[in-house]
């Protein structure tokens, strides 16, 4: 489809894009594998880590990808070896995408410290080990772009998931001060604010009332926007963003009766179908590795 003026921003994006050696964690699935998708059919160089090595190995091959491996990003050692892998096979980083993250919920005082702990290692130590290791092999090259997926819950406090949404306030915070810690240096920082995403994490929840839940596709072309014109922040959906915006000029009454009224305050609380919802659960909090 062509704009107005003629430009095919598909073609563009191409343009942009292809050839570039990307890294994506958590591409397994859900948003880190539709992004995956998304760059690969653009001509990118794209690869993939995971924590599910079965899993994967699936997604890679049914990508076609050169790399794909078990990733932990928790890991220093893990992390840094797979980006030494992929500079050896793929060439010198351009873009890497800290993708990987869990969304447990319930109750703060019912959460375990084990989860609690995981969460923050997954979510936040993940994000930043990755960037370090990635900015300190780009600023030497003066160019690079490090994309962290954050999520709308950074910025609107969101009942049953008090954890994850300190994890992303933390991603945000991290993000932008290195943009103007870099500043000049030829490496771009950028963060997408994903809003309830039909991916395994939303799954046995039913979003607030109003408001539509994204498609990873949507976040995937997110990212393909920022690598092609890089900026700080993109939200998706962009009325989401803009709500999430608004809310900090409101005054706190009207916030707390926009969110018990949308039904916001029990989405991850009582509003879970926890049969649904206990496959994921399970996988996030670990129990299936014990």
């Amino acid at each position: 489809m062509s704009t107005a003026g003629g430009r095919d921003p598909l073609n563009g994006a191409a343009a942009a894009i292809s050839g570039k050696v990307v890294v994506i964690t958590g591409g397994a699935r859900g948003i880190g594998f539709a992004t995956a998708t998304a760059l690969t059919n653009l001509g990118a160089n794209v690869a993939i880590g995971d924590i599910d090595e079965a899993k994967v190995k699936e997604a890679g091959a049914d990508l076609g990808l050169d790399l794909y491996d078990r990733l932990d990003v928790t890991d220093p050692g893990s992390f840094e070896a797979f980006l030494d892998r992929v500079e050896r096979q793929l060439g010198p980083i351009d873009v890497l995408i800290n993708n990987a993250g869990i969304m447990p919920a319930g109750k703060v005082i019912e959460e375990p410290d084990a989860v609690t702990r995981r969460i923050l290692d997954i979510n936040t130590y993940g994000v930043i080990l990755g960037t370090k290791l990635a900015a300190a092999r780009m600023v030497p090259r003066k160019r690079g772009h490090v994309i962290n997926i954050s999520s709308l819950a950074g910025e609107l406090p969101t009942p049953g998931l008090a954890t994850y949404c300190a994890s992303k306030a933390a991603v945000l915070a991290f993000t932008d001060t290195l943009r103007a810690e870099y500043h000049g240096s030829g490496v771009q920082f950028s963060t997408v604010l994903p809003t309830f995403t039909n991916t395994e994490l939303t799954s046995g929840t039913v979003g607030p009332k109003g408001f539509r839940n994204a498609e990873p596709e949507e976040i995937a072309a997110a990212v393909v926007a920022l690598i092609t014109k890089p900026r700080r922040r993109a939200a998706v959906t962009k009325a989401a963003g803009r709500i999430a915006r608004s809310m900090d000029f409101m005054p706190s009454r009207m916030v707390e009766y926009l969110g018990r009224n949308s039904g916001m305050e029990s989405v991850f609380l009582d509003g879970v179908d926890v049969k649904a919802r206990k496959a994921y659960e399970d996988r996030a909090r670990g129990i299936e590795a014990e």
